[in-house]
């Protein structure tokens, strides 16, 4: 929880039992604790913004008032019941008001670790050689908003940017399009902060710098790993990432527009996911040639000559993995990729490997589903036979061998979700998203992730990564032949 927060429901509660043990009535001194107590929830809301957690808390200065001035007695003299019950009563309106905000916190991103501070900008692009395969209109065309962190000149007084843009829209989307919850679940997420300044200078402390493109899940968002962009970019890498306009959980557009996941909740096979591979890879080709022209012409001005187009590395989390492990086994310009727990969906890669440096970090809540015997789970696969079951495992591991092949890297991050690999571990623990320590996780993933690209697009020798093998044996970090 928030300081304000604590503050609130530590004076407040304070008062209330205060006014129970004693037995206060109303009278000249009462309105110097409900002054108090209005004053905390007016504060808390002003400065740092209410939200729905926090209502229980908020109605404890009525609660003060009421009982101020409830019903007949005398005070200091009640019946030991009384007082009980009166405490019972206390104790689970206490219990209750702590619950939802501790449970659904306002959480904060740890403070990028590189020697830059961190800048953010949004583009929107239109694909005008692309019809909008989601719109009967033949005239619309593939539209793209594409976020971007990069190495930020200090010193500036830009505005601090929010965790979403677009909060409502986007928070309505996240919690009914990713999590299946009601639309006001997650609407604290507009609250929360991160370190990046927004529309800040690029730093002119390199001439060039290499760019890394980020792609989500299926029904994630752009920014759904700011824990890592904020990182990378704080080591000198210009980061973008894409909203997969009607398969990310939603797009807003500048003029307002939302366009929000129309992909099937129900998809489960090999085959369904890959049929929208073809889309998100011709998406994320269209914005490599928008990075090109953005290097030749920026119009800002920020990126005109300062991106280096030989040193391009993508990186994704679940789908977005699997995009990334096509675009460079594709297309030559992608010269490294990672893949967070990321899926084998589109054309197989050679049993001869990619030929390029390529990182697969696992959840250790993927591979337990990998590794499962038909025999431990038989009984509730309600006739599902041995070969059924198996089919999609033996796939699995035959297309994540052959994308090792050849010098391929690896890790395990012990006690892992699927989600570890991206902000909504943090977001509340009751969702059952994140691992027993999530930002352990995010440290080992932001370690990891900077060295590799480090090694391969920076050419610093392979130090640092061995070294994060020693320094976290646990992941099993590994270079498969």
């Amino acid at each position: 929880m928030r300081l304000l927060e604590v503050v609130l429901i530590a004076v407040n509660f304070g008062l209330l039992f205060w006014a129970v043990i004693a037995n206060r009535k109303v009278g000249k001194t009462s309105v110097i604790p409900l002054a108090v107590a209005f004053g905390l929830v007016i504060a808390q809301v002003a400065v740092e913004g209410g939200r729905w957690e926090m209502i229980p808390a908020y109605l404890t200065p009525f609660v003060l008032t009421v009982y101020f001035y409830m019903g007949r007695r005398k005070e200091g003299r009640r019946s030991p019941i009384a007082f009980s019950i009166q405490m019972v009563l206390l104790i689970m309106f206490l219990i209750v008001s702590i619950a939802p905000p501790w449970f659904m916190p306002i959480f904060s991103f740890e403070k990028p670790t590189g020697t830059y501070a961190v800048g953010s900008t949004v583009y929107h692009w239109v694909d005008e050689q692309r019809h909008e395969p989601y719109s009967e209109n033949t005239a619309d065309k593939r539209e793209l908003m594409v976020q971007v962190w990069y190495p930020a000149a200090e010193g500036g007084k830009e505005e601090q940017s929010t965790y979403l843009q677009n909060a409502s829209k986007m928070t309505q989307a996240i919690s009914t399009k990713m999590m299946n919850l009601p639309a006001f679940t997650l609407s604290h997420l507009n609250l929360i902060k991160t370190h990046s300044k927004l529309e800040a200078k690029l730093s002119d402390s390199e001439s060039r710098y290499p760019v890394l493109i980020f792609t989500h899940g299926m029904n994630g968002y752009r920014n759904q790993n700011m824990f890592q962009m904020e990182e990378l970019a704080s080591h000198g890498y210009i980061v973008m990432a894409i909203d997969y306009a009607y398969e990310a959980a939603a797009t807003v557009y500048p003029d307002g527009r939302v366009a929000l996941s129309r992909t099937d909740p129900n998809l489960t096979s090999n085959a369904e996911y890959t049929k929208h591979i073809q889309l998100w890879t011709s998406d994320a080709t269209f914005v490599l040639n928008q990075v090109e022209k953005l290097n030749w012409n920026d119009p800002a001005g920020r990126f005109t000559g300062k991106i280096d187009m030989d040193r391009i590395g993508m990186l994704g989390h679940s789908f977005g993995g699997a995009v990334t492990l096509q675009m460079v086994k594709n297309d030559p310009r992608v010269k490294a990729a990672l893949s967070m727990d990321g899926g084998f969906y589109g054309p197989p890669v050679s049993d001869k490997g990619l030929g390029k440096p390529f990182l697969m970090m696992y959840s250790e809540e993927t591979y337990d589903k990998v590794m499962t015997s038909y025999d431990d789970v038989a009984k509730q696969l309600g006739g599902v036979s041995r070969e059924a079951f198996e089919a999609p495992r033996k796939e699995y591991i035959q297309k994540s061998g052959n994308a090792l092949a050849g010098g391929g890297l690896s890790l395990l991050i012990p006690g892992s979700k699927h989600a570890s690999y991206s902000d909504l571990a943090l977001f509340s623990p009751l969702l059952g998203l994140n691992g027993p320590d999530p930002r352990r996780d995010h440290r080992i993933v932001n370690e990891f992730s900077v060295a590799f690209f480090d090694r391969y697009l920076k050419g610093k020798d392979d130090s640092v990564l061995q070294g994060l093998a020693a320094k976290y044996p646990e992941v099993n970090f590994k270079v498969n032949q």
